[in-house]
């Protein structure tokens, strides 16, 4: 409460001259003209003084005196936040632009003093000394600003631009209302075009707006089509068909989604705000992670068709096993729990017992585990293991699992499966590509990925960008999940 605060100094007044002026009212503890890096006044200073009567007797003698030629405002200092004078109630600097480039400061005073007793007053100048059309005019008490701010804007100014006139705002608290302005507008906007509008994706590098148009068109009345294109006018394999009828909207989404144009499977679904798109995502995971629902079907890496050796997995929340890992039952059939010894095979023996899980035997057969003869490459004739019994075989031919297919063959295999087998094949496709950009948290991101529509996984299998894209939405996920249960 002895801290006082000076603002509105000249740039010629330094600390001496400061200390001379404010001395003569008490003792003085500190004494600091505010500087800039070249040392150049910021034109506003602190005295602090022992006692807090010499620095109220300072404030009533020196507030509005002129030192050096302006006129100086003189006050208690005040932390930052407890500061209210930037408040909508208590405001008492206003903000004004579009100042006439005739104007100078003279002027510019002349006319806001109108208002009433101004305290300080800047016009912005640049490194010529012209003034850049806005400045800052500081009032006695918060009825004159308001009355500047209500009446300032009908100054006559000689041009098209009428002043602008409204209360000072800190730069924060400006980005801060520009940002709600701006969301307010894009939920508006989402509102308002919700179910309307649809997102596409997965089509030929030749598409443009008027083939995106001529193809959604056939469905209803389409308002607007864009393909979104890159810095070289390229396309950047997605864009956004709008209609004019929410029901149209719905029957072209059910009648192209997944549909081959070209040699691609076309992607369309809702659009959604990035935001919304991260809420959903975040959703999924965090119901997956608690075990509120079922984690679809674990894909499962066979070795070439008449070899049986170590299996790969990866389930969703545990990222790559091998042999002594333990999987849920699903849809009737158990996963391999042992590995495949080698070495402790002897011929016409049995292998050790190894205590872990067996395997289910094919159609036909007991589940009890039987004796298996190996052949094959790798495998002479005459090996056995009974503790390793054959297990069934998922719908797609285990040549077809075995090795690449090419996309034809791929979506051969797709149309003649089940959902759950589906998902099996393109798991098999997609680990060793989000293992070669996440080895670590391969097995995580796949099952995450592999909520995803089938058309949609499609994509991100034959475009690199794409799918590290979503490895990266999913990678934040993740990292927000860990922050949340470290704070929790």
């Amino acid at each position: 409460t002895s801290n006082t605060f000076i603002k509105n100094l000249d740039k010629s007044v330094d600390n001496k001259t400061l200390y001379d002026t404010f001395s003569r009212f008490g003792s003085i503890l500190s004494c600091k003209v505010a500087t800039d890096p070249s040392l150049q006044s910021r034109g506003f200073a602190f005295v602090h003084y022992e006692k807090e009567e010499d620095a109220q007797k300072a404030i009533d003698e020196v507030n509005g005196m002129m030192i050096a030629g302006k006129k100086v405002f003189v006050g208690k200092f005040e932390r930052r936040a407890n500061r209210s004078g930037g408040s909508e109630s208590k405001f008492t600097n206003v903000y004004v632009k579009n100042i006439p480039n005739e104007w100078d400061e003279a002027k510019f005073r002349e006319e806001f003093g109108k208002f009433g007793t101004i305290t300080s007053l800047v016009l912005q100048t640049d490194a010529e000394g012209k003034h850049k059309g806005f400045g800052f005019v500081n009032y006695d008490s918060h009825d004159e600003a308001v009355s500047a701010k209500e009446e300032g804007g009908k100054i006559p100014t000689g041009n098209d631009k009428p002043l602008f006139v409204d209360r000072f705002q800190k730069k924060a608290e400006r980005s801060a209302i520009l940002q709600r302005r701006y969301e307010d507008q894009q939920r508006e906007k989402s509102e308002r075009y919700k179910n309307l509008n649809l997102y596409v994706k997965n089509f030929e590098d030749d598409m443009t707006d008027e083939k995106l148009r001529e193809l959604f068109e056939q469905h209803g009345e389409v308002s607007s089509a864009v393909v979104m294109k890159d810095d070289r006018e390229n396309s950047r394999g997605f864009g956004f068909v709008c209609f004019s009828n929410p029901d149209d909207a719905s029957k072209a989404l059910a009648a192209l989604n997944g549909k081959m144009i070209g040699t691609k499977p076309l992607y369309v679904n809702r659009a959604q705000r990035k935001d919304e798109r991260r809420a959903h995502l975040e959703g999924q995971f965090q119901a997956n992670f608690a075990g509120q629902r079922i984690a679809p079907l674990a894909p499962v890496f066979f070795n070439p068709a008449g070899m049986m050796g170590p299996m790969a997995m990866y389930n969703q929340f545990g990222g790559v096993r091998g042999g002594g890992s333990r999987f849920p039952q699903h849809s009737g059939m158990r996963y391999p729990g042992a590995g495949y010894p080698g070495s402790q095979m002897k011929r016409g023996g049995r292998a050790p017992q190894q205590g872990r899980q067996g395997v289910p035997g094919g159609p036909g057969r007991s589940a009890n585990p039987q004796k298996f003869r190996q052949a094959g490459p790798g495998g002479p004739r005459g090996y056995r293991d009974s503790s390793v019994p054959t297990m069934p075989m998922p719908a797609v031919p285990s040549p077809m699992a075995a090795q690449p297919a090419p996309a034809a063959d791929l979506m051969k295999i797709l149309a003649h499966s089940d959902a759950e087998t589906q998902k099996q094949v393109l798991g098999e496709k997609l680990f060793p590509l989000v293992q070669q950009e996440k080895p670590d948290l391969a097995g995580k991101i796949t099952g995450m990925l592999l909520e995803m529509d089938t058309s949609d996984i499609l994509g991100l299998i034959e475009s690199q960008s794409e799918l590290r894209s979503k490895i990266d939405e999913a990678m934040n996920v993740l990292q927000s999940h860990t922050t949340a249960e470290g704070s929790a």
